[in-house]
């Protein structure tokens, strides 16, 4: 009598598990979405056919992740989204793309009703919205909105430019060496030098009297030229001298030392 009891008892919970297992597969594509991204034409890409077949396209979130490849329509088709935040990311070798944030958002039945108004509801009882995002920033800062080009179509990304790994080496050229400010001084020096005898020399006679003049009353002319007998009281000035430490009382005071101890040995002399 126990057994007869139990045996009804199994296909009831065989037949309980089968609506569960099907209520959840007519649940699971009402609450996911589709979010499609595509490259459109521009002047750093002109043909997006021409990307690398290793491009592709990543949502990321916490605890969750997609992947798509490129598609021959240059698109990437991301299915069974759920809903959530995203950060949207287009790797390619030769490219870079402006990430994204993406959220997926459910819509209840007073969003579909508000929606409806507007006229822009969605069949998957899902919406969705792109933002621009910038890296290293709060996720709540949010760019400019990307809309689609037609409504439940795809969204465009952004082309920031091309990628370059190697840089040129740079030519030979006598123009560059000419903007070396050490270069540039040496040849002013050089010009200087060459051409200010010239000036002089085609100087009326009274305008050269007057320069060499000036330019002996130039004490940084006697420190060039050196001491100089008989000159003001910088051509008598020992530099080398002076940085080494010796004043100019330093000779007096060594002979007079020298005559102090020579006398003092005479003295000594004449005792013994």
């Amino acid at each position: 009598m126990m057994m007869l009891s139990s045996i009804p008892t199994r296909p009831l919970a065989l037949a309980l598990e089968a609506l569960c297992l099907s209520l959840l597969l007519l649940t699971t594509p009402a609450s996911a979405a589709t979010v499609t991204f595509s490259v459109p034409p521009s002047p750093q890409i002109p043909n997006p056919a021409a990307l690398p077949p290793s491009t592709h396209a990543t949502l990321t979130a916490l605890g969750a992740a997609y992947a798509a490849p490129l598609t021959a329509d240059n698109a990437f088709v991301f299915r069974n989204v759920t809903p959530g935040s995203y950060l949207a990311d287009v790797h390619c070798a030769t490219h870079g793309f402006a990430p994204l944030r993406v959220d997926v958002v459910s819509v209840t039945e007073a969003g579909r009703k508000k929606k409806r108004t507007d006229g822009g509801e969605d069949d998957e009882g899902v919406s969705l919205r792109v933002w621009e995002t910038f890296r290293g920033n709060d996720w709540e800062n949010k760019g400019e909105e990307i809309r689609p080009d037609v409504v439940g179509g795809a969204f465009p990304v952004k082309v920031l430019g091309s990628k370059i790994y190697y840089t040129e080496r740079s030519s030979f050229n006598v123009l560059s060496i000419l903007k070396n400010p050490m270069i540039l001084m040496g040849l002013v020096s050089l010009a200087l030098f060459v051409g200010m005898p010239k000036l002089v020399e085609n100087m009326d006679p009274e305008m050269r009297a007057e320069f060499e003049e000036q330019s002996k009353k130039n004490p940084m002319n006697s420190l060039m030229s050196g001491p100089q007998s008989g000159g003001g009281p910088m051509g008598n000035f020992d530099m080398a001298g002076f940085l080494a430490g010796q004043g100019s009382g330093s000779g007096g005071g060594k002979e007079q030392s020298a005559t102090t101890n020579s006398g003092n040995g005479g003295k000594k002399g004449g005792k013994r």
